[in-house]
Formats: structure tokens, sequence, C-alpha cells
């Protein structure tokens, strides 16, 4: 380099500049302390210092001059008027000064640090081609870069877990490497705000911490203790509480919450979580969640006791609304820096095997924290291996403990330990907590019509239904009395969200309320029906349905759950596998439907009938090229790790407020807000579904990629997307 000045990291639109020498060296120190917490801050700090050296090329710099109309004179006369990638030439120096699996390390996240972690085998954008392609910008830049070099150690310290690169071990450095990258990426983005956008990254206030959030908690529930009548149900709820507060003491580890449906497993966890996170240092809460109905309701709870600000709720469906309230919130759902995450199983997992920047940049903050994981046993069995070595490393490696909370505990497979009970004698507090009594029928093999069991049903005043499939849903709400609710996937969240507060309301006043519904009604959907019906479906479906049913315990006599065969079992797949695993124990004499051990012998059945539960996905995506030199597919282990493997396609439909959202879309085009403000107005369908409607002209394509109703008729109040009207494949409906 020979400009006069110091080399510009960024320029603002007011010509602020923001020499490269300070954004180095304040990335690197941001960088490091996030590290430290792993026994990785020199990583981190080398990352750091060489991230963004690529800049410091003449080409770069004109590029940053003229974007905003500055002269660039000074740079010109080097200047061969390109615009260079400026993130490899840092990861060329490391390898170069150590020509191993350091050096190699470091370049993989330096090199990374905006396209996201590289492959070492492949194309354009492997890390080899990158290295070899962009070798002249480190040639130009070397000598600015000397002063950053000598302060590289020659020798890094590394925690024992990090260099594990064979076989089984092969996830102690992949989940390493996307834990420095995390550090890189947040510290990059962190000092890139202060510096470009001043204003916004002021609203990145401090949040309180877990001791005074404790304390706000606490404070909330002796409220509610004083004012909660003294009933044998709150009594349990209070000696569930207590057991909690009392295993929070317990080192950390891996520990499983077995509480019933209506035990409060939501407060008495989040007592737990808040109990061991204090006394051991954790630094914070992260929920963690299969579905975002569920995640809704548990980030309302939480909010309640931990004020509006307090709570981070990350997932694809929250409403652009509420971002705007506390744009606090929404920065901290990028990195996770908020006390308190509530999110979803799908971003929780893949963002640790994932390989985008954006993805990763919250990971280092997973770290000494407290994860609940809520109906634990809904983790996607096809990729459960990989699930658990990851809550292995998170565990052994990364100071977090893991708490398995749900009604039905699952038997997870190879756990790094066996999960501490909290609820001492929990069997004892299930037959304490029933509420229902679950009837099989006499035949478990013998089938039921449609007709036939719609009369059964008409004859209870409120009864809920639960089939397995939407083409079910359909068939069996057919032949119902006028004034049954239809309730499935097929109608958008803003559809389903008021079809259940009308639910809810009819059973509140007690009238008439006869409810048709697919399996979205048995995880976190808070109704309350005297009768539940329950088509044969997995034991755990089975009782998710069943928590229902006298779930508020308000009915002197216990409700009454029926299990039935449908006309035609579950497809094949996972549903099926659930289905027989079922039947398989219900032909055996011990067999008690609600008991905790039924639970347990059900997984470990179920389980063994699943062929594959990641065990190929992680040999070839994650061991197969994973040697003690480092080669390793970051990109294809993100790409490939998707906890829903099902093609669908989503399209927008008009019900309520859509409408004006929807001629916003179609003359400004799509945007980060106002798609996220059609989540809740969208209906996914399968592909080739999507394409028969689009040439019948029932949908239309507004934009690339962009589905929206077209036919009026197209979505009904009753029963949403009325794709049931022309004749379709029953296959496609299923999802």
């Amino acid at each position: 380099m020979t400009g006069k000045n110091e080399p510009i990291a960024h320029i603002t639109e007011d010509g602020r500049k923001q020499n490269l020498c300070e954004h180095l060296t304040r990335t690197a120190k941001q960088a490091a302390t996030f590290a430290e917490a792993f026994n990785s801050a020199a990583w981190a700090r080398a990352a750091g210092l060489l991230h963004d050296l690529g800049k410091a090329h003449p080409d770069f710099q004109a590029y940053l001059c003229k974007a905003i109309g500055l002269e660039a004179s000074e740079y010109d006369e080097q200047s061969t008027g390109n615009h260079p990638n400026h993130s490899g030439a840092g990861g060329i120096l490391a390898y170069e000064k150590f020509p191993n699996v350091i050096g190699k390390t470091l370049a993989y996240i330096i090199a990374g640090h905006h396209a996201g972690l590289p492959e070492w085998f492949g194309g354009r954008d492997s890390l080899p081609h990158r290295l070899e392609n962009e070798r002249g910008i480190a040639d130009i830049v070397r000598l600015y870069s000397s002063t950053y070099m000598e302060m590289i150690p020659d020798k890094f310290q590394t925690p024992p877990f990090a260099m594990q690169c064979r076989n089984q071990d092969a996830i102690g450095y992949h989940l390493w490497v996307r834990m420095v990258f995390s550090c890189l990426v947040d510290a990059d983005f962190l000092d890139t705000e202060a510096f470009m956008e001043i204003n916004k990254h002021a609203l990145r206030t401090s949040f309180p911490s877990l001791i005074e959030l404790k304390s706000r908690f606490d404070r909330q529930m002796e409220i509610m203790t004083a004012n909660a009548p003294d009933t044998f149900m709150n009594r349990i709820r209070a000696r569930i509480l207590n057991a909690c507060r009392k295993a929070a003491e317990q080192s950390p580890g891996i520990f499983s919450l077995s509480v019933p449906t209506g035990g409060g497993k939501t407060l008495s966890g989040t007592a737990f979580a808040l109990d061991h996170a204090i006394q051991h240092n954790k630094v914070r809460v992260i929920y963690v969640i299969p579905y975002t109905s569920i995640i809704e309701q548990t980030a309302d709870v939480l909010r309640k006791y931990f004020g509006a600000t307090n709570v981070v709720e990350h997932h694809s469906n929250i409403a652009s609304e509420r971002e705007k309230e506390s744009p606090q919130l929404a920065l901290a759902s990028e990195n996770w820096d908020a006390p308190v995450i509530v999110t979803t199983s799908v971003q929780f997992f893949e963002s640790l095997y994932a390989a985008k920047p954006g993805r990763c940049r919250k990971l280092h903050n997973i770290v000494n924290s407290v994860v609940i994981l809520d109906e634990a046993q809904l983790l996607p069995p096809v990729l459960l291996y990989p699930c658990v070595e990851a809550l292995n490393r998170l565990i052994s490696d990364y100071g977090v403990t893991v708490v398995l909370s749900t009604a039905t505990q699952p038997a997870l497979p190879n756990l790094c330990q066996s999960p501490r009970e909290i609820i001492p004698c929990s069997a004892t507090l299930y037959e304490q907590l029933k509420r229902n009594n679950i009837t099989f029928p006499d035949d478990i093999n013998q089938p039921r019509d449609w007709p036939s069991l719609a009369a059964e049903l008409a004859e209870h005043d409120q009864v809920l239904c639960v089939v397995n499939t939407r083409p079910d849903c359909h068939a069996l709400w057919k032949e119902m009395p006028k004034g049954t609710i239809h309730l499935s996937a097929l109608m958008c969240g803003e559809h389903r969200s008021r079809i259940i507060a009308d639910i809810k309301q009819r059973i509140r006043y007690g009238d008439s309320c006869r409810v048709i519904s697919t399996q979205l009604v048995e995880a976190g959907v808070d109704i309350d029906f005297p009768v539940v019906y329950r088509a044969l479906a997995g034991l755990d479906s089975i009782n998710q349905a069943a928590g229902r049913c006298n779930r508020e315990g308000k009915n002197p006599e216990p409700g009454k759950v029926y299990v039935f065969v449908a006309p035609k079992p579950a497809p094949p797949g996972l549903l099926r596998k659930g289905e027989d695993t079922t039947r398989e124990l219900a032909s055996y004499s011990d067999f008690k439907p609600d008991a905790p051990s039924s639970f347990h012998r059900y997984f470990e059945k179920y389980y063994a009938r699943i062929n594959d539960s990641g065990e190929n996905w992680w040999r070839d995506n994650l061991v197969k090229n994973v040697n003690p030199d480092g080669n390793v597919q970051f990109r294809t282990a993100g790409k490939e790790f998707r906890l829903i493997k099902e093609l669908s396609v989503s399209i927008i439909v008009r019900f309520g407020s859509s409408n004006k959202i929807i001629e916003k879309l179609r003359f400004a085009g799509p945007s980060r807000e106002l798609m996220r403000a059609l989540q809740r107005y969208t209906v996914s369908v399968k592909p080739d579904l999507a394409g028969r409607l689009l040439a019948e002209g029932r949908i239309e394509e507004i934009h690339k990629g962009i589905l929206v109703q077209a036919d009026s008729k197209l979505y009904r109040p009753d029963v949403g997307l009325d794709i049931y009207r022309e004749v379709y494949d029953p296959e496609d409906l299923y999802i």
C-alpha cells in the first residue's frame, strides 16, 4: 500500500470515515470477549484482526469513495477499477502463516464472514478456489497487513474438544468452528452498525440481568399464589414449583421435566431455569418450541412475568407490528443477546449446523445458557441423531444445561448422560392429575366409517374429534350436523386463531360446540372439552389430544377420551409408524395409555421402527469428508440439515385485512415488512396442487415465487382453502 492515509473500512453517506485499523482492532476485541466463554479468545481475536484486510486494496478504497460521490484520486493511480472481494485476503495470509489445520480453520472463518462458511471440496465457492483466486489481493495488502500478522500468536490455546475431526467426533470441530465464526460475525456486525447506523445501534439497550428478572418473576408468582384459591390442583402445582426450585441447585447437565397437562409446566420450568442459571452463573434462558402457535402462547405468558420488553420472540411468523412496537427486541432477535429467548426447534437446531452468517451469528449466545426443549417428544425423528449429538456437545463443551420438558417424556437415544428427573415420583403425579379416562376400541384393527362416527359425535353437545389428515377432517366434517366447526391447516394462521377464540367462548358460555380438527390442536392450544375423540395415532399424539379433555379439571367426573380406527390408515411415513406402534402396545395386557412407563416403551419401539434417525445424514454430510486436516463441507451440511423437509408451496389467501396488504405487495413489490405481515395469511400445499391451481387461474403469481388467491370462491370461512370442490389426488392434501 502506498496510499497517503490509513485505509478506510466504512464511509457514511454524510462522509464520516472509519479507519480500517479501528474497525479491525475493535472487532477483534469484541470477538475475543465473546469467545472467552468457551476458551477460544485467541482464535476469535486473530479472525477479527484479519477479516477485512482485503479492504486495504486500492480498488476497494476507490470503490468506497466513489459509492457516495467522494474524490478517490488518492487511490485511482493504483486502482484497476474493479471491486475486489475483500474477505479472502486475511484467510490467505493466515493459511500462509499456518500451513496446517490452524491456518485452514482461520481461513474458513475469515473468508466466510460475508458469504458463509465455505466448502473444502467443490467449485468456485470452495475455500481452495477462493484462496487461489484472491491471492493477488493478498499480495497487494501484504505490506499493510504486517502489523496485524505480528499480533497473531505463533501458537493457539485450543479447547480439547475443538480439533476432534474423526468419525463420531466430527461434530466437535464442526460446532466449534461455527461458534468462533459466530463471534466474528456478531462482532463485525455490531462494530459496523455502531459506526454506520448510530441511531439504530443506540436502540441496543442493555437488558436487565437474570437476577433482576428473577426478582420480578418471584414477585409476580407471589401475587398469583396469594390470589389462587386453595384447591387440590393448586396445591399440586405448588408442589411441582417447589420441586423445580429445589432441583435447580443440582449441577449443570441434562434434566427432564415430566409434568402432566395442567400441572403448570411453563411457570415451574421457568422457575427452575432462573434459579439454576443464577446458581451456576448461566447468562440466559432459551425456550425451544416446536410450533409457532405454542411460541406465541408461551411468549405471552413469559411477558406477563418478565415484562413485555424483556422477552425476545424469534420465529418467522412474528408480526411486523410487534417488531415496530419494540425495535430493541427486533435487534435482539438477530443475535439473541437478551436474557430470555423464545424460538422454534427449526431456528435453534438448523442454526447449529448452518453456514450462513445470519443464521450463525447468534450461536455464541447459546453458550452458558439454560435451554428448555418444550414438547421434546416432537423433535423430528428423521434427524434425531444429529439433534441429540448437538445437544450432547452443548452440554459437554459449552456449559449448557438442557431441560427436556414434556407431558409424554421421550426415550431419546444416545444422550451423553441420563436425564435427571426434576419432579420426584412423577408416576404418582400423573395419577393425581388424571382428569380423563382414555378408552381404546375392543378391536384395534376394526375401522369405523365416517357416517356412524358422525352420528355418535352428534350425540354430544360439546365434543372435539381429532383426525390424522386434512382429507379425513373434511370427509368427517361433511357428515356432521350444520354448525360443526372445521379446523385444519387449510385455514391460514389468522383464521385459525379466530376459530380457536370462538371455540373458547362457546365452551365458556356452555354453547353447543362440535369441532372436527387435524392434529394442529394437540400441542399448546388451550381449549377444554368434556369429550374428545382421537383417531388411532402415535401414543404421544393421543395423549396430547387427551390434554384438551377436562383440561382445567372443572368437571367433577373424569373427561372421556375415545380412540377409534379411521376408515383408512394414516399415510405411509412417520404417521403410519406411530399408529402401528400404538396398535402393538394396545395388544399388551398391561397397557395403560396414560402411564409414563407406556410413553417410554412407546418411544423405544417407535424409534426402532424408523430405519434412519439421521445416521445417514450424519455420515454423508458431517463425517464422510472430515479428517484431521480439517477438510470440511460446511455449506453442504448447512444446506442439507432441514428439520422440515416436506416440499410445500405457500399461497397467500384473502382473509381479514390481507386484501390491503396484498395490493401493497402487488404495486410496491416484496419487502421484509410486507412478507412478515402476510405470514399469518398463508396456506401451504404441495407443489403439484399449487401448479394445478395456478393453471386453472384460481391463484396468480404476482411476483416471482409469490402466489396469491385469485378466485374469490377459493377460500371459504368454514373450511379455508376450498380444494375439495374439484377432483384432486388425496395425497396432495396430506401436508
